[in-house]
């Protein structure tokens, strides 16, 4: 009864993962068109959470930028439906990773944070979050629901540019049974978390066994209301 959302595409290689459909108005995005807005000036960009609107409303999610093992900056508080977080392309709301200073990054860091670009779009759907590859490289994500359930290894899902992945579904959620201290895990696990990393992956299938040894990931927490 549900139609699908806008950024969906109605073909799409397998039922994970949809191409991203970029000639829709909320995704589309040009310098000229942030520089021209009277919201946004260059080298700026306007924060949804503390808008006095946004302040009435629930939150659904935080998101915490980190790298490596250092958290860089605030939690970001998300209230809209969806929010793009991005490296220094201001388009209104959004999570601007490029303002995020941090002393004596590795070159490392600096060459993953380069190429984050347009980075994601989260989407708060009736079905779940989902996650846009809005960048020109791939992401990687892992989650509770993305998880085969029993299975002791980690599952870490590679989203080309232009795809989009449920990263969380509430229904399998509710399902799911969380074990608290898992042997794959690296600090705190919340059943309710996403970890997001950009352009590296981590995991059985690569050298970085963890997230914390990805240069740039995202952490997002989810509350605990739909």
């Amino acid at each position: 009864p549900e139609s699908p959302p806008p950024p969906y595409s109605r073909l799409s290689p397998n039922d994970e993962q949809k191409p991203l459909d970029l000639s829709d108005s909320t995704l589309s995005y040009t310098e000229t068109e942030a520089t021209n807005s009277p919201n946004v000036t260059p080298g700026e960009f306007s924060d949804a959470s503390t808008s006095p609107d946004a302040v009435k409303r629930s939150h659904w999610c935080n998101v915490a930028y980190w790298e490596h093992r250092t958290r860089v900056g605030r939690l970001y508080t998300v209230y809209e439906q969806s929010v793009s977080i991005f490296y220094d392309l201001p388009q209104g709301n959004g999570f601007c990773l490029g303002q995020l200073n941090l002393e004596n990054r590795s070159e490392t860091v600096r060459r993953t944070r380069s190429k984050i670009g347009y980075g994601i779009l989260l989407s708060k759907e009736p079905d779940g979050v989902w996650a846009y590859n809005r960048s020109e490289h791939p992401i990687f994500v892992n989650s509770p629901t993305l998880d085969i359930p029993n299975c002791r290894t980690l599952i870490v899902r590679k989203v080309m540019p232009g795809y989009s992945i449920k990263v969380f579904d509430y229904e399998k959620s509710c399902l799911l049974q969380h074990t608290a201290d898992l042997d794959y895990t690296d600090g705190p696990y919340d059943p309710k978390s996403v970890r997001i990393s950009f352009a590296k992956g981590w995991g059985p299938c690569y050298s970085r066994q963890f997230i914390t040894s990805c240069p740039c990931w995202l952490e997002i927490l989810l509350s605990n209301h739909r």
